[in-house]
């Protein structure tokens, strides 16, 4: 193992987040705002994602729907990767590419928010749920690497400025956790 590896993994990592918070500032704010609104006028957040991806969209969820840095009222949100009886049964009967256009058909609103999670930004099924998510009107993220959403398109594209798995996934974690903190922020009643 060489020494300096662990350094060098942390230097690339400075270098790719001072880049994505340059170029994702406004877009991120942009996307907290939307989403305050909709919990604010009581509607929900849909989150989803294959493999490291899947754990983001199941991380924000947990956020949401338990606590961040307060405890607080619950935000309704729903992670469609977490049901493991959904998942086999939407993929074996109807294939994987549908898994979360199936579900975003039967699950999104006017006014929700849905965020797609793909690293590389050419998970099909990430991008056929949030085409779905939006035909259902609700407003759609796509949270994605350098590539971008590869063959779709969403209201919201945050592309973390890389090609390292690592390094996008690392980004796409604080871009969660922002989101939650200024939710926090805006909407937060603290609970005895």
């Amino acid at each position: 193992m060489r020494e300096t590896r662990i350094a060098e993994h942390f230097a690339s990592h400075r270098e790719v987040v001072e880049r994505a918070a340059a170029e994702l500032d406004g877009p991120a704010r942009e996307v907290a705002r939307v989403t305050v609104e909709a919990l604010r006028a009581g509607r929900k957040v849909l989150a989803f994602g294959n493999g490291g991806s899947a754990t983001q969209a199941s991380h924000l969820v947990g956020e949401l729907l338990g606590r961040f840095d307060r405890t607080r009222q619950p935000f309704p949100a729903v992670a469609l990767s977490s049901d493991p009886g959904t998942v086999t049964c939407i993929a074996n009967d109807f294939g994987y590419e549908v898994l979360f256009e199936r579900q975003a058909r039967a699950l999104a609103q006017p006014g929700d928010v849905a965020f797609g999670f793909t690293t590389s930004g050419r998970s099909e099924n990430v991008r056929r749920g949030l085409e779905a998510a939006g035909a259902r009107g609700a407003t759609t993220v796509a949270v994605v690497g350098g590539a971008g959403l590869v063959g779709g398109t969403a209201d919201y594209v945050l592309a973390v400025p890389s090609d390292v798995t690592a390094h996008v996934q690392e980004v796409h974690l604080m871009l969660l956790h922002v989101w939650c903190i200024l939710i926090d922020e805006a909407l937060g009643e603290v609970e005895s």
